[in-house]
């Protein structure tokens, strides 16, 4: 049983970085072929795929917000960190960490909620 758990701060301030963690169970991040993604919905609104780190450690990341976007991982800890620079309260929403999440086999995490706020 492949499980994803999403942890860290729900509360982070305008202009500081947003650094949330995806621990992973069940499965190895570093088993090809598969992508472990970040995705968000901000409140009210749609999905937002955000990015994700594939099995051999390659980085793809939205346009939209790939100047404030990091993606990492720690195979030792079999887990995928997110790092989203200077954020706004626009960056309000809940965190998702995913496994191939258009793909039939997919898995998610149940969602962090990460709020901006002074």
């Amino acid at each position: 049983q492949v499980q994803l758990q999403e942890s860290g701060p729900g509360l982070v301030k305008p202009s500081q970085t947003l650094s949330l963690t995806c621990t992973v169970s069940g499965a190895s991040i570093t088993t090809a072929s598969y992508g472990w993604n970040w995705i968000r919905q901000p409140p009210g609104k749609g999905l937002e795929w955000i990015g994700y780190i594939t099995y051999n450690g390659i980085t793809y990341y939205s346009p939209s917000l790939k100047s404030r976007t990091s993606i990492s991982r720690d195979t030792s800890k079999n887990e995928f960190t997110l790092q989203l620079s200077s954020v706004t309260p626009e960056d309000t929403a809940v965190y998702y960490c995913a496994r191939d999440p258009l793909n039939s086999n997919n898995y998610w995490g149940r969602g962090t909620q990460v709020t901006v706020s002074s």
